[in-house]
């Protein structure tokens, strides 16, 4: 009976041990996953003179094209500026598209209403929302919405959302709990 040497012996019990760890990976851990990226959601609304109106969600900033597009496109046949098709869109913008006349349509680009905004976790521009839609916030009333717009037409517009510090009833707690709701455009 032949014996292994000792270098042969480590040889063998290294390539044992590899292909237990092996088997164990295949069989009892699960599988390496690249991390999730996280990926943003455009989403855009559009009415009027289409065949589905609604709030359209994209994964890269849609042009105007891909939107009419997915929406079924127009309800009549219409002939569509091409310069206008490649604009793209950001997200919470609305599109109202009115019929003018049999060739001639009108494209209103707008911005999505304060509550379809925060459905959609996008931040409200702090130099245009109404009192209204400030108190659809989490921890803002209707006496600090007053606040805040009164702040906005004293100092004629916010320029950046750290400016709501300094608005009377925000301190540092209540600012890092609203600030994600904003933006200053």
């Amino acid at each position: 009976m032949r014996s292994f040497s000792l270098s042969q012996q480590w040889i063998l019990w290294s390539l044992s041990f590899l292909i237990l760890l092996l088997l164990y990976f295949k069989f009892f851990h699960p599988p390496f996953l690249p991390p999730e990226k996280k990926v943003q959601e455009i989403a855009v609304e559009i009415e009027g003179e289409i065949h589905r109106p609604g709030v359209y969600l994209f994964h890269h900033p849609p042009t105007l094209r891909e939107l009419i597009e997915k929406a079924g496109g127009f309800k009549e046949s219409t002939r569509f500026a091409e310069e206008l098709s490649s604009e793209t869109l950001p997200s919470g913008t609305r599109i109202t598209i009115k019929k003018r006349s049999p060739d001639e349509i009108i494209i209103n680009i707008g911005r999505m209403e304060a509550y379809k905004l925060l459905v959609f976790s996008l931040p409200l521009d702090l130099n245009r929302v109404s009192p209204e839609d400030l108190s659809l916030i989490p921890g803002i009333g209707e006496s600090l919405s007053q606040e805040i717009i009164a702040y906005r037409q004293k100092r004629r517009g916010f320029r950046s959302v750290e400016e709501l510090k300094e608005v009377k009833g925000i301190g540092e707690a209540k600012f890092q709990s609203i600030k994600k709701y904003f933006t200053v455009e």
